[in-house]
């Protein structure tokens, strides 16, 4: 059912491997930016949670990176489709949707790795070294899985880049910031709380901060995550079915 997606894979890996230092140099923009701004220049000065604010930074530039990255992969899909008709393509090609959706989710997640990867370079830079688990390791897999997933099925919905910057602005952005990526989300009123724990990415947080901090995370975000994933990327295969009718 799913033969070929190693096809859909190997194409973006093809593409990763050509734009491979300006998408690693791009990928240290930002992480960079809120170390120097927020962890360099206030962050020893600022503890949280116990521990200095760069240690607290750095696992949640990992979770909002690694989601960022992974979803940056349906402005690659609505490229393809618009502008190279790749996705006519895969209709014309002997490759199955579920190939296709299997193939496109792993690129996103492969972006969201070197993502991760590069903050946790830039953090020994600064002096951060955090424990590195496999429970850190879990949950960055599907956090990126939920978002690529969900890329996936919104790039099969929009109609133009307009579109796809709208998404951003509206749903990305806001999550990235309000996610417990810059500050504890228990330093907010209950109400807020509530609301925010339907994101994704709060639980994704919570997580990888907890692992990276040696303690053991609770299974719940786990099962969130991995709920979500599964719901997103069946969206996406529906979107995509629905795409070549």
């Amino acid at each position: 059912m799913i033969r070929g997606w190693h096809a859909v894979y190997y194409r973006e890996l093809l593409i990763l491997k050509r734009r491979l230092w300006r998408m690693l140099a791009s990928m240290s923009v930002s992480p960079l930016l809120y170390l120097i701004a927020f962890g360099y220049a206030m962050g020893g000065h600022i503890h949280v949670e116990g521990r200095a604010y760069t240690e607290f930074l750095i696992p949640g530039l990992v979770a909002m990176s690694s989601m960022t990255q992974a979803f940056g992969i349906a402005s690659e899909i609505n490229i393809a489709r618009f502008y190279w008709h790749i996705f006519e393509e895969f209709q014309a090609a002997p490759i199955s949707n579920m190939a296709y959706v299997t193939g496109e989710v792993l690129a996103g997640m492969t972006r969201a790795l070197m993502a991760v990867c590069v903050i946790l370079v830039l953090g020994a830079f600064f002096g951060v070294f955090l424990s590195y688990t496999p429970l850190f390791w879990a949950a960055v897999l599907l956090n990126s899985f939920v978002f690529a997933s969900l890329a996936v099925a919104l790039a099969m919905l929009v109609k133009s880049h307009a579109d796809q910057a709208m998404i951003n602005s509206f749903v990305i952005i806001p999550m990235a910031f309000l996610g417990g990526t810059f500050f504890p989300v228990e330093r907010l009123p209950m109400w807020a709380q509530k609301l925010l724990a339907f994101l994704p990415l709060t639980h994704a947080a919570r997580s990888i901060r907890a692992s990276a901090f040696g303690h053991t995370p609770s299974p719940v975000g786990y099962g969130i995550l991995l709920g979500l994933g599964v719901i997103f990327f069946f969206a996406a295969f529906r979107c995509v079915n629905k795409a070549r009718d």
